[in-house]
């Protein structure tokens, strides 16, 4: 049942398919240990889709559909990629959701994929990058992916499975290697990364007690441990008590950027999940807290009403300042809309979204968000603009051109984030913070 649910994820057309796990392992009624596994393939498969997409082009003889497609990249992402799951069982039980779904006269023809595939598997590197397999201590016996000294975007694609149009970005601006180590990082799932609300130290060695090792990480609030460590760390008291909370350190600079003060009146207004918004209120700040539907809000509230905070925040559902004319606030957080490419690793699925009307719409959208956002800081206060990106248009350049249209708002302080698979940062983003000019 673990492979059917996963197929129907990925079958369903989702734009954030890692999203409905829950969601559907709840329907098949799935245990932790089952949903941990239709989550690891549902992940794996996104990251590496283009990957998988090649070796179905090399070993398939001939076209298959997309129902067909998904069971494969199913099967190919365990046989491949998940060293805990025997081959025999990866191949069996795909097959079994092929008959299930897709009727028994289609299961011949997956089984000859997956047991060709296996076949040409070999451990160890070959070092011909148009064989091996990114980050695995295995290459198959033929050429897959395309040459990278001809096409080295269109390898990058095949073999790291990022768009072309998106690497081609990042080489002409960070260079080949640092780009090819960035999209090396977002091939794994990026470590968990929380705050620590109560004394570091402490929350390290109470995670400590509930078998979660953990070390420091960059900020001195921040904590660092496996991401398969997420059930266990949501499950302890220091989380279930507001004492510790998941959150990037990108997300938490941006907060801390605001610099919220006791009394103040401020406007968080792109609120879910509700992190930056109990930062604020922890302050003593009394914050607004707005997004776009009350789903969205109910996350936020969770959030802040297990920080225990909820006291010191109002709820208010509205598409971006529109709900807010006329009041002004001595400070609004805008953690804008974007193209998540920061954070790649956490939102595998972002990268398939990428490109110009993407961008465009974006784009679009966080020129209003920040003229609107900015209309609701009174003289003198500020606006921090944040996002998971590592796109100069969404970032500095955004805030450039807000500022060369808008006379009374000054830059005070800014910061670009991109990951490093060793030390951290462990996520991407930007944020700035603009100073309005008080009244003359």
């Amino acid at each position: 049942m673990t492979r059917q649910a996963a197929w129907e994820i990925l079958r369903s057309g989702s734009e954030a398919p890692s999203r409905d796990v829950d969601r559907v392992c709840a329907r098949h009624q799935l245990d932790a240990r089952d949903r941990g596994l239709v989550r690891a393939i549902v992940g794996t498969e996104i990251r590496r889709r283009a990957t998988l997409r090649a070796i179905v082009d090399t070993f398939a003889t001939r076209k298959p559909k997309p129902d067909l497609i998904a069971h494969l990249h199913i099967g190919l992402v365990q046989i491949l990629f998940m060293d805990k799951i025997p081959d025999h069982a990866a191949v069996s039980e795909t097959c079994r959701s092929v008959s299930y779904t897709c009727g028994q006269s289609k299961v011949a023809f997956i089984h000859g994929v997956l047991q060709s595939v296996l076949r040409a598997r070999v451990e160890g590197v070959s070092g011909d990058p148009r064989r091996d397999l990114v980050g695995r201590d295995l290459h198959v016996d033929r050429d897959v992916f395309r040459d990278p000294v001809k096409h080295p975007l269109l390898w990058a694609e095949d073999a790291l499975s990022i768009p072309s149009a998106l690497m081609k970005r990042w080489t002409r601006r960070l260079r080949r290697e640092r780009a090819e180590r960035l999209a090396r990082y977002f091939l794994t799932e990026p470590p968990l990364v929380l705050r620590a609300v109560a004394d570091r130290d402490a929350m390290i060695a109470e995670l400590a007690a509930a078998d979660v090792e953990a070390r420091p990480g960059s900020l001195d609030t921040s904590i660092v441990c496996s991401a398969a460590m997420t059930g266990a760390v949501t499950s302890t008291e220091a989380f279930t008590q507001g004492r510790l909370t998941v959150q990037g350190e990108t997300a938490t600079r941006a907060a801390f950027l605001m610099q919220a003060q006791p009394g103040e009146r401020l406007l968080d207004l792109c609120a879910a999940p509700g992190g930056k918004t109990a930062v604020l209120a922890s302050s003593g700040a009394d914050v607004v807290a707005a997004d776009v539907d009350d789903t969205r809000l109910d996350r936020a509230r969770q959030t802040c009403e297990r920080m225990g905070v909820e006291e010191r925040v109002e709820f208010v559902v509205s598409d971006g300042g529109r709900a807010f004319g006329g009041q002004l606030f001595d400070g609004v957080l805008l953690d804008a809309p974007c193209s998540n490419t920061g954070v790649l690793g956490a939102r595998p699925e972002a990268r398939w979204r990428f490109g110009p009307r993407s961008m465009a719409s974006l784009a679009e959208l966080q020129t209003r968000l920040l003229a609107e956002g900015a209309e609701l800081v009174r003289p003198g206060g500020r606006l921090v603009w944040s996002t998971c990106s590592v796109e100069p248009e969404e970032n500095g350049r955004r805030v450039a051109n807000f500022l060369a249209e808008h006379e009374d708002w000054e830059l005070e302080e800014d910061h670009t984030s991109i990951p490093d698979g060793e030390h951290g940062p462990w996520d991407g983003g930007y944020a700035a913070r603009l100073r309005r000019a008080s009244k003359p």
